[in-house]
């Protein structure tokens, strides 16, 4: 029998906890939050933002995949069928933004519009009075380069860890929700999704907090 589950808005309290536990000096606090694809992550980040605002910390959040290549690039490439591995990310970009947020006062981010399956650059402001950013991604614990590169940055390394079992039904329930029907769902998933989801689970580093 796999584990329970734990709701995304206790998932978030924990790390809210966590984060205000963290001290705060003069640079901001890039917090990673890491997990397979399928995870909650984003929800997660989210519910956590609004906790530490609740509580009087102004929190921004920066998603990884707001760095990935445009589908124009990864066609030319032949990796338009595996959007979302980690050869499919500007890695480089991304380390750009991790510079300037521990630099600069206002930094204009990318945002990632999944309808429009594309990123818009400086679609969100990273403010001044945000000294805490919940930075969300699959591949930021990696044991790889590039993105073993990131780990400097980082003042916590989060996981979340969900049961493959569990990751598998959310994984095609979305491909599900983008208009596939179950049985190009459940291949779209076995094929690129799950893998993605195998490779981070098996190939993160060892992180500070770990929720399921």
């Amino acid at each position: 029998m796999s584990a329970a589950v734990s709701e995304p808005a206790e998932l978030a309290r924990q790390l809210a906890d966590k984060i205000e536990t963290l001290p705060m000096g003069r640079d901001r606090r890039l917090v990673a939050l890491a997990g397979p694809p399928g995870a909650g992550k984003t929800t997660v980040a989210r519910l956590a933002r609004d906790t530490l605002v609740t509580r009087g910390h102004p929190t921004g959040i920066l998603a990884m995949d707001a760095f990935h290549y445009d589908n124009a690039i990864l066609k030319d490439r032949g990796l338009l069928h595996r959007k979302g591995a980690p050869e499919t990310f500007d890695v480089a970009g991304f380390r750009s933004i991790l510079q300037r947020l521990m630099a600069e006062d206002e930094v204009a981010i990318p945002e990632f519009d999944r309808g429009a399956d594309l990123a818009i650059a400086a679609r969100r402001l990273v403010t001044v009075e945000q000294r805490t950013v919940i930075v969300e991604g699959n591949y930021l614990h990696l044991r790889q380069r590039p993105w073993l590169d990131c780990q400097p940055y980082w003042a916590l390394r989060v996981f979340l860890d969900v049961p493959m079992k569990e990751l598998e039904a959310r994984l095609v329930d979305r491909w599900l929700e983008h208009g596939l029907d179950a049985d190009a769902a459940r291949r779209r998933a076995l094929t690129n999704d799950v893998p993605n989801a195998t490779l981070t689970l098996a190939g993160s580093t060892a992180a500070e907090l770990r929720l399921s």
